[in-house]
């Protein structure tokens, strides 16, 4: 026998949307009305459901009585307990019916289904920006309020949404939770692994329509077509500096606040961007995730490998414009062509005698401070320059005796001058020239 299934008897009359019980009509409803009746009688926060009142709560009580047994993370809820463990155990029970990707939460799977449908039923009243969901629309009305209700309970910097501030407590426990499985190295969040995975992978999906470059990232290569266009939409308001990214001009804010917001957990020092922390930490850990694949060795930057294999190939891709010299690195060729200008822009403050580069005036300065870093560790004797020491160490090694005693056996003489090179006289019994 068939069972006949019964439509549901309540319906919204502004969405035609159903419900089986008219409590859910109700609460439905308030997304239209915006109605929200339960409030909090600590800090006046409304809500359209009594159930998000009392999660609510949890922020000002502190409690967090479900703990995940593989990691001790504590939790208010269960349900965000068993939505945790997710991370640690791979699991997404929620596919997607249309193309089969699948999800650890099932409202990332209605989210990610309005991308097939282009549903946007949320509209901002302030700007006419539409959402697919009304927590979205609620987290983008702070970009107009400049509300920022989540706050870290440790250095009080505030957030606009509770997952930002999740992510920045992170800074100060340390915790990395997600891993990659093909080097082991860990993530304080999961974008971070992500991007980390395309080193590993080398895909490179997004293609500049302009010049054909590819980038393992989206937004990589919408930064990229910038440089096509010269638009620098973000404006820094001290200085007047314009940059391609929010992010950078967040960045470039803090030369002028002075602010360090990330804190090395083993020796305190405080960077003024996060990735300045992580290759800082590499000095105590002492990783070098980036590995040659043709001599093996290993780097702690992806930069340093990239500059490396250039040893290897022989590229010189800085090349410089008024004599066609070649260098490895762009760094290089900005010295270089001081050669040609006669520019010196780093002046000694005691002296004042000028230096095409930093590294001339930072051995000059020297003179003035009597500063010896580099110390040789046979004898403990100091230098102020690298190479001094390097030279020094001969002495102990015999390398400098040995060559000498070696052109004198083979009759080399490498070192010639270019003035009085003609040696007209000559002994009629050893051979021996002079000038």
């Amino acid at each position: 026998m068939l069972k006949v299934i019964e439509k549901s008897p309540y319906v919204c009359d502004i969405c035609n949307k159903s419900f089986a019980h008219k409590g859910n009509l109700i609460t439905h409803k308030r997304i239209h009305t915006g109605e929200k009746p339960y409030r909090c009688d600590i800090c006046g926060k409304s809500f359209s459901r009594s159930n998000i009142l009392a999660t609510h709560k949890q922020i000002h009580t502190g409690e967090k009585p479900f703990r995940c047994d593989i990691c001790d993370k504590s939790f208010s809820q269960n349900v965000n307990l068993s939505t945790h463990k997710r991370i640690h155990t791979g699991e997404k029970p929620y596919q997607c019916d249309i193309c089969g990707e699948s999800f650890a939460r099932s409202d990332i799977l209605i989210t990610h289904k309005q991308i097939h449908t282009g549903e946007k039923p949320y509209r901002c009243d302030i700007c006419g920006k539409l959402f697919s969901r009304g927590d979205i629309l609620t987290t983008h009305k702070r970009t107009h309020t400049g509300e920022k209700p989540y706050h870290c309970d440790i250095c009080d910097k505030s957030f606009s949404q509770s997952a930002n501030l999740n992510t920045h407590k992170r800074i100060h426990t340390g915790e990395k939770p997600y891993q990659c499985d093909i080097c082991g190295e860990s993530f304080s969040q999961n974008h971070h692994l992500r991007y980390h995975k395309y080193i590993h992978t080398g895909e490179k999906l997004n293609h500049c329509d302009i010049c054909g470059k590819s980038f393992s990232l989206k937004h990589h290569l919408t930064k990229h077509k910038l440089c096509h266009t010269g638009e620098r939409p973000y404006r820094c308001d001290i200085c007047g500096k314009s940059f391609t990214e929010n992010g950078v001009l967040t960045k470039h804010k803090r030369i002028h606040t002075g602010e360090k917001p990330y804190h090395c957990d083993i020796c305190g020092d405080s960077f003024s961007q996060n990735s300045f922390l992580i290759r800082h930490r590499r000095i105590h850990t002492g990783g070098k995730p980036f590995h040659c694949d043709i001599c093996g060795k290993s780097f702690s930057e992806i930069a340093y490998l990239t500059k490396h294999k250039r040893v290897h190939t022989g590229e010189k891709p800085y090349q410089c414009n008024v004599c066609s010299k070649s260098f490895f690195q762009s760094n290089h060729l900005i010295a270089h062509k001081r050669i040609h200008t006669g520019e010196k822009p780093y002046h000694c403050d005691i002296c004042g005698k000028s230096f095409s580069d930093n590294g001339g005036l930072s051995r000059h300065q020297r003179v003035h401070t009597g500063e010896r870093p580099y110390y040789c560790n046979i004898c403990g004797k100091s230098f102020s320059q690298s190479c001094n020491l390097t030279t020094h160490k001969t002495i102990h090694t015999g390398e400098s005796h040995l060559i000498t005693l070696n052109r004198n056996h083979a009759g080399e003489r490498p070192y010639h001058c270019d003035i009085c090179e003609e040696k007209p006289y000559h002994c009629d019994i050893c051979g021996k020239s002079f000038s």
